[in-house]
């Protein structure tokens, strides 16, 4: 679908169909219109064809782990639509660093460093969601409070709502908010501090997120999620 001649977007039908309303909501008719403006005095990101790769990546039906974050990398070549993921050849921001320390600690694997790029893990389907989808360039959460969030409400609400078995794993206050919106009856929602550099020695290192979403997947009878396998 294109929202101007400069500026084409895609997404998954199959997510499409789910969040056919929200892209049919006034809301969203005032967020596009935020985006064509932004878009023509600033540089933003990602590019237009990678704001919905998450959902791209990882079609509805396949998704077994969520992963949230907050909004994209606000720098030159970081940003991809997938969350806390870079491209190969991208330095590796911090956060992520810490995500495949743990990885590494908790299930005894070793991922080499100065990889970055988490496609891998979405192709397996793990749903790597921003809560904010596009960022202006050099000014982190810049696009916050313009209709994202209600968006990517609804594609959390969906999941939870249509589908069982999921594991969510929310780090940090903003994410972890989000679990009003999980039955934890019918999905696995695991908290922990944010991997961030300020908060990964208060509970994120040893929380073993990894490993308990793979016991969780095998109690189910699905297959465990290979998390050494990033790129």
């Amino acid at each position: 679908m294109k929202w101007n001649n400069a500026m084409a977007v895609k997404i998954n039908p199959a997510w499409y169909e789910v969040l056919r309303p929200q892209f049919e909501a006034s809301y969203f008719a005032k967020l596009k219109e935020f985006l064509v403006a932004e878009r023509a005095q600033h540089t933003c990101y990602p590019p237009g064809s990678l704001i919905f790769n998450a959902f791209d990546s990882t079609p509805f039906d396949k998704v077994r782990v969520v992963i949230l974050g907050q909004d994209p990398y606000h720098e030159p070549g970081q940003a991809m639509g997938l969350c806390f993921s870079v491209p190969d050849g991208v330095a590796v921001p911090p956060s992520l660093v810490n995500i495949i320390k743990e990885i590494n600690a908790d299930l005894g694997v070793n991922i080499p460093a100065g990889k970055g790029d988490l496609s891998g893990w979405a192709a397996q389907g793990v749903l790597l969601l921003n809560a904010t989808l596009t960022v202006r360039a050099h000014h982190a959460g810049s696009h916050q409070h313009q209709g994202w969030e209600e968006f990517t409400d609804a594609a959390i609400t969906a999941l939870a709502e249509k589908r069982n078995g999921i594991v969510f794993m929310l780090w940090g206050s903003y994410a972890i908010a989000k679990s009003k919106l999980i039955d934890r009856s019918r999905h696995l929602v695991l908290t922990a501090p944010h991997p961030s550099p300020l908060s990964a020695y208060r509970g994120f290192f040893g929380c073993r997120h990894f490993s308990a979403a793979n016991a969780y997947l095998a109690q189910q009878g699905l297959p465990p999620i290979d998390w050494a396998r990033i790129g």
